[in-house]
């Protein structure tokens, strides 16, 4: 019995360990690359500070105002992750003077918290580790593949 339960313990700390994306460079950036290049992702703007067309571009899909397109950015997105255990998670410090780094369930890589993308949805970000646990066994992806 007690065999059982520390084999099922053992089972639920792998299933909750750091998303593969976080741990591994090459598989963040195939990750990422496909999320800007993808049509229907569109992640961006790859500079914040010098955003071209990105806001006037996403304004447009949205069929909103370039102002209303701002503020439906990474950091207040359903799947964007700043759980103390996804910040554990990343390789070393997690903001600058333009927001913070977490993790996206939605395309599966490090996000930047002033960045957007069309698959934004309202209700984020997640910031408590019980969330952060459910995102991840819905998940349920082999990332490594």
């Amino acid at each position: 019995m007690i065999r059982v339960k520390i084999k099922k313990a053992i089972k639920k700390a792998m299933e909750m360990a750091c998303p593969m994306a976080t741990q591994d460079l090459k598989l963040n950036t195939k990750n990422r690359d496909a999320a800007i290049h993808a049509e229907h992702i569109q992640y961006g703007p790859l500079n914040v500070d010098e955003p071209g067309d990105y806001w006037k571009d996403i304004a447009e899909y949205w069929n909103t105002t370039i102002d209303a397109a701002k503020k439906s950015l990474c950091s207040n997105c359903v799947a964007f992750d700043i759980s103390p255990r996804m910040i554990e998670c990343m390789p070393g410090p997690v903001s600058d003077k333009d927001g913070i780094l977490g993790y996206c369930w939605m395309h599966h890589f490090k996000c930047h918290s002033a960045r957007a993308c069309r698959t934004w949805a309202k209700g984020g970000p997640i910031e408590k580790n019980d969330i952060s646990h459910q995102w991840q066994e819905k998940a349920a992806i082999d990332e490594g593949v």
